[in-house]
């Protein structure tokens, strides 16, 4: 192995290429001090970008349906409605995951992320300052909904940069361990949401109706600065920089990867159905299916935000052992458990008793869903090649955020508005891990040394 050192946002980076073997087999790493920043300022950077993207799923549950979708006496169809802007988020996801595929594979990871840290930061606060629906009627909503769309744009191009950004400076044997840093930074920035709601409804409910419930989202000032202070210092990716010198980059990525990876795209898609499914009801239809058993939200996001705490040390747990046996086993795993917890997840939560509620969301979310979010960003990410890789893993990934998490709390609401029961959507969920059971079926194994790892091509 000869080695080619690279200077990348004023960071050496090692360049390891096979001898012989021309440029389309290239395997990068980060000097260990690069890659410890990288990590630890993604992580930051992420949990600040998502804290805003999560705000609007935690307020659908418990407080949009009234403040701006005040559409019957029955709460339930408020609420519905705010998960239909919940939606709204996700059906922008392509259309981000699309325009910011092409310039993270054309201009740079680092570049992208910095544009959707404002995007998503501005639209959330802008969301603080909106009138209500008594205020200003239906605009309320209409604008709500816009601003919903700008966040789902960002988000779209998000997850897949904030990921690629440590795995493509990873060295091979540690991807598995060190990406699933990324979401963890993810799994933060939804605990800081949780946790911002759950103050401001400590004050008196009068006050938190007018004016409490805006803190979270004009919070978001101050972190859009930080977070854009951090991503600065971010140095580009290592395996992008090296397609980039070796002439491998292409004109049209998204065109590229669509006419000659498809498979792959349509393999990122099963795979996100059981995660990005169970994601989002566990998340945030499970705080509105507590508010109609009754159950205190303090209850609700309690359990959630222990259960999430625990996932950023889970999640590093499922991607190291990923590096050990596998990408496809340790998935493989995580789908077949939503399956299997899909009954006792609602069963728990019906007996209204804090302790029980809590093992449910240890159960789905610490072990379950943690076993996918952990081997996510190595496995969707070594399935395409460097020059298409934010685009595929991109259009991939958040076409299934639309189909598979987007429109899930708001199919969830509206079988409980129809049957008053768990039962259809513990089998909504049971439907969305079986098509990643049937996905992974299909999916090769890419840990570095199997037959499906792209640089062994």
């Amino acid at each position: 192995m000869s080695a080619e050192k690279v200077l990348t946002g004023g960071v050496d980076v090692d360049v390891d290429v096979a001898a012989g073997a021309g440029p389309d087999i290239a395997v990068a790493g980060a000097q260990p001090a690069t890659l410890r920043r990288t990590i630890l300022t993604s992580i930051v950077g992420q949990a600040l970008e998502w804290y805003d993207f999560f705000l609007y799923g935690t307020a659908s549950a418990l407080i949009f349906g009234k403040l701006f979708f005040p559409l019957a006496s029955d709460p339930l169809v408020g609420t519905l409605a705010a998960f239909g802007g919940f939606a709204v988020g996700f059906v922008a996801r392509p259309l981000g995951g699309v325009i910011c595929g092409h310039l993270g594979d054309r201009y740079g990871r680092k570049l992208v992320l910095i544009l959707t840290l404002v995007l998503m930061g501005v639209a959330t606060a802008a969301m603080g300052l909106l009138p209500t629906y008594q205020q200003i009627g239906i605009w309320a909503p209409i604008l709500l909904v816009a601003l919903r769309f700008l966040q789902g744009l960002a988000a779209g191009g998000e997850w897949s940069g904030s990921i690629l950004i440590i795995s493509e400076n990873a060295p091979p044997a540690r991807r598995g361990f060190l990406s699933a840093w990324s979401p963890s930074g993810a799994t933060l920035g939804f605990v800081l949401s949780a946790l911002a709601f759950w103050l401001v409804q400590k004050l008196p409910q009068d006050d938190f109706l007018e004016w409490g419930w805006r803190v979270p989202f004009l919070a978001s000032v101050l972190l859009v600065w930080v977070g854009y202070y951090i991503r600065r210092r971010i140095p580009e990716s290592a395996d992008f920089v090296a397609a980039k010198r070796a002439g491998r980059q292409v004109r049209l990525p998204v065109l590229e990867v669509l006419s000659k990876h498809p498979l792959q795209i349509l393999m990122v898609l099963g795979l996100r159905m059981a995660e990005g499914g169970g994601s989002y009801i566990f998340f945030a239809f499970s705080l509105a299916y507590g508010a109609y058993l009754g159950i205190p939200a303090h209850v609700m996001l309690e359990g959630l935000t222990i259960s999430m705490v625990i996932v950023t040390g889970s999640a590093l747990f499922f991607g190291h052992l990923s590096d050990r046996i596998g990408r496809r086993t340790v998935y493989m795993a995580g789908a077949w458990g939503l399956m299997l917890v899909a009954f006792p997840f609602f069963w728990l939560i019906e007996t209204k008793e804090p302790s029980l509620v809590l093992l449910a969301y240890v159960l789905a979310d610490s072990v379950v869903l943690a076993a996918m979010v952990g081997v996510q960003p190595s496995y969707m990410a070594e399935l395409f090649k460097a020059e298409v890789r934010y685009s595929g893993m991109g259009i991939g990934r958040e076409l299934s955020s639309v189909i598979g998490g987007g429109i899930a709390p708001m199919v969830a609401t509206g079988l409980l508005a129809r049957y008053h029961s768990s039962t259809p959507v513990s089998l909504y969920l049971i439907v969305m891990g079986g098509i990643t059971v049937f996905t992974l079926l299909f999916t090769p194994e890419t840990k570095p040394g199997s037959l499906g790892y792209p640089a062994d091509k």
